[in-house]
């Protein structure tokens, strides 16, 4: 699963171009995910509906930190921020801060929804949250930060606790959007039938006919079905799987 280049990563890209950000440390850490540790003073920042999910942890400092039009509300180590695909802030930070940030892809994403909350992606979106209070997933970003993300040895780890930090943000904010009607699809039945399926045979050489065999439909008619219930294409959704186990 590939995350776009990280310059093409819009939270990033809109503190690296500001002259008062620092950026300590990042790297790509694989399966779409990509990990950045910061630090900024007196500065203000916007984010503009980006296309890619930001998990937020306050390290050192913050406390003058806020959202623009709620002064009241501020920052501190150990606050969590979570800012999904598509949203809209604007933030004042007054003296200095610390933070580590966590960004992974849509299609990250839509594997965890499928598999971590037998849900279709296009039925869930991850709420927004500001300041969060969560003190365990706090010090699985101050565990992150004390890796060291370029030795190759401990890549594994690296990539395993931020796996696990995504699963935790999905098990706890996300949830289903509001009034929606899905069309089109797989039965949930289907879904979860191939889910289990894939499971099982993720060392065999599956093709695109044996899948949609399994749902009584054309190869055509399946991989856009699957699409539109998995959130991605069977061979990426399959290829993820296989990378993760």
């Amino acid at each position: 699963m590939v995350m776009p280049a990280i310059e093409s990563i819009q939270v990033f890209q809109a503190l690296n171009s500001s002259p008062n950000a620092n950026l300590e440390q990042s790297a790509p850490l694989g399966d779409g995910l990509v990990a950045a540790l910061w630090n900024n003073r007196h500065d203000s920042q916007e984010y503009h509906a980006p296309t890619h999910h930001t998990l937020s942890c306050y390290i050192e400092d913050g406390t003058g930190t806020f959202r623009r039009g709620r002064p009241d509300q501020k920052g501190a180590p150990g606050k969590l921020c979570i800012l999904p695909a598509g949203h809209e802030s604007a933030w004042v930070v007054n003296g200095e801060i610390r933070l580590a940030h966590l960004y992974f892809s849509p299609e990250q994403f839509a594997l965890g929804c499928v598999t971590l909350l037998d849900r279709e992606p296009r039925e869930m979106q991850l709420r927004e949250n500001t300041f969060l209070e969560d003190p365990a997933q706090a010090a699985r970003f101050r565990q992150l930060i004390r890796l060291n993300w370029a030795e190759p040895g401990e890549r594994l780890l690296t990539s395993s606790l931020a796996h696990e930090m995504v699963s935790h943000a999905l098990l706890n904010q996300a949830g289903l959007r509001e009034g929606l009607r899905l069309k089109g699809g797989l039965a949930p039945h289907l879904r979860r039938h191939l889910v289990d399926f894939i499971e099982m045979h993720l060392a065999d050489p599956l093709s695109l006919g044996q899948l949609a065999g399994l749902c009584a439909l054309s190869e055509y008619h399946f991989a856009r079905m699957f699409r539109e219930s998995f959130g991605l294409p069977p061979h990426q959704y399959l290829l993820a799987r296989r990378i993760e186990q």
